[in-house]
């Protein structure tokens, strides 16, 4: 069987991703279900944003299980960077719109966890911890010892997700003890968000020779040259990176125009209220 078609159906059905994901999704469960009692203020979770966190739960399970870790590591750099985009760009934000705040507020109200929850989760500090974390994961020799070591490839991926999560918390924190950036701050945080690996992707897209040692002594699959492969992961980085933070931008950019125009009009009726009581 070609390695590219063995690789196609190869998952990693690594217990630690797999008992983690279970627990996790298990923990959601029951407490939006059997244990929602529980919770002070708890209210019914609606559909959609069970949907979302479901969507959330899977972009992992497709990130970490199904054959694209495979192959990222063995033969793709274009398929592990697309790995990166799932754990990085798509599951955080919906999984974070998926959880309910409710949820969360029983632990952050112990000081051993609210404290440094509201620390790294400033916007400044989220920033630079997902950026460096990032950056430092793509540094060549760094990169190939996670991807010869399973060990440390498994703390990367943790550390690559958690400043993830972290990193988008300003944006779609779902509780009150960790507020989310008022729109206008938003937009400026996105903005500065996508700088940083559009300015890697770049990096990756136009380097003239192979940067991961790994990639280019691994054996070629699906008529892709070591060069061509690295070019492909250096665009997804840079560009589906850079349209999910512009799609993010541009909602946050709507509700922000939403809500001024409705408070312009909430002030314009005030307004006429006022008027026509002094023309009585």
């Amino acid at each position: 069987m070609p390695d590219s078609v063995r690789w196609l159906t190869a998952w990693n059905w690594e217990p630690s991703v797999l008992l983690g994901l279970i627990l996790f999704c298990s923990a959601y469960w029951i407490s939006i279900g059997p244990r929602r009692h529980r919770f002070a203020n708890s209210l019914p979770v609606a559909p959609r944003q069970i949907a979302l966190f479901v969507a959330g739960a899977v972009a992992i399970f497709v990130a970490l299980v199904s054959p694209l870790d495979a192959i990222g590591d063995h033969f793709l750099f274009s398929f592990h960077m697309t790995q990166h985009l799932l754990l990085t760009l798509v599951m955080p934000p919906l999984l974070l719109l998926g959880i309910p705040g409710w949820m969360l507020t029983p632990i952050l109200r112990f000081r051993f966890f609210y404290a440094p929850a509201r620390f790294f989760t400033a916007p400044l500090i989220a920033l630079a911890l997902f950026n460096v974390v990032f950056a430092l994961y793509h540094v060549p020799a760094l990169y190939d010892l996670t991807l010869r070591d399973h060990n440390i490839h498994i703390v990367a991926h943790f550390l690559l997700m958690a400043s993830a999560v972290i990193t988008w918390m300003p944006i779609v924190s779902p509780t009150r003890e960790l507020p989310r950036l008022p729109y206008s701050a938003q937009i400026l945080y996105l903005f500065a968000q996508s700088i940083p690996p559009t300015i890697l992707g770049a990096i990756i897209t136009f380097a003239e020779s192979i940067l991961y040692p790994t990639y280019a002594a691994a054996p070629r699959v699906f008529g892709i040259s070591a060069l061509e492969d690295q070019q492909w992961a250096g665009l997804i980085m840079w560009i589906p990176g850079a349209a999910i933070y512009l799609i993010a931008l541009t909602i946050v950019f709507f509700r922000w125009f939403g809500k001024t125009d409705a408070s312009s009009q909430d002030l314009q009726g005030r307004r006429d209220l006022e008027g026509l009581s002094k023309m009585e």
